[in-house]
């Protein structure tokens, strides 16, 4: 049996999306696996880095959020959403996000959450990173809702790649970066246009898809031992 954070951010409950999002979380739970829901416009999650999230500040003078988020991590004062996300982060071995994808990149919503909730020092920080970064380890898979059609991506499509391009900030810049796995992602083509037999069945491959997931291709990130020699040379300083 796993643990499974489940992120889902989509204004409409009823949409596809949601569906997507309680269906991995039925299949998961079939399967046996202890999963941890986070529904973030139904927790009304705040997307916005503020000073004031902090109560107790490392420099009351200078905002350097990263170092913040530290000093509030070592002094038990992270903001009480924050905490109930890092906590199931931390205790999860996987990490699931459902959500639509938005001007090629992810909604406002998880993009906050990640800033917020992706704490410097427990997740990161330093050379923790790839290979050697705070969620080693542990599984990140990813399930898109869009309205594109699928032969619009990759090398010869309009929009151009997909996961290795328009994605490749969510995929290796923020997973690969805090070392999880990264599964080849999901994407539910076309969807608001689609018949209802059409979204039945990628319905049905996204179970699949759930069902199979830690058998699944992953991304491959970069190897830091092919670096070492470049962050043996960097300074000790953090900045923001």
């Amino acid at each position: 049996m796993a643990k499974v954070h489940l992120v889902h951010a989509h204004p409409e409950p009823r949409s596809f999306c949601s569906a997507m999002a309680r269906e991995a979380e039925r299949v998961l739970k079939l399967r046996g696996h202890d999963v941890s829901f986070s529904d973030l416009y139904a927790l009304d999650f705040d997307p916005v880095v503020r000073a004031s999230e902090f109560t107790e500040r490392a420099n009351d003078d200078y905002l350097v959020y990263a170092l913040e988020q530290r000093h509030a991590l070592a002094h038990d004062a992270l903001a009480p959403d924050v905490r109930r996300e890092v906590e199931a982060l931390l205790a999860s071995d996987t990490l699931m996000l459902v959500f639509p994808l938005y001007w090629f990149s992810v909604p406002a919503l998880i993009k906050g959450w990640i800033d917020r909730c992706f704490l410097s020092g427990a997740m990161y920080g330093g050379k923790r990173i790839y290979g050697r970064g705070g969620m080693v380890g542990k599984r990140a898979v990813i399930g898109v809702t869009l309205g594109g059609r699928e032969h619009m991506f990759g090398a010869q499509g309009v929009h151009g790649e997909l996961a290795s391009g328009m994605l490749r900030h969510l995929l290796q810049g923020t997973l690969g970066y805090v070392g999880y796995e990264v599964v080849e992602p999901f994407f539910a083509w076309h969807v608001p246009y689609c018949s209802d037999a059409e979204r039945a069945d990628t319905l049905a491959r996204w179970c699949d898809f759930i069902d199979s997931h830690e058998t699944r291709p992953r991304i491959a990130m970069p190897l830091l031992e092919d670096y070492d020699d470049v962050f043996r040379a960097l300074p000790r300083t953090v900045s923001s």
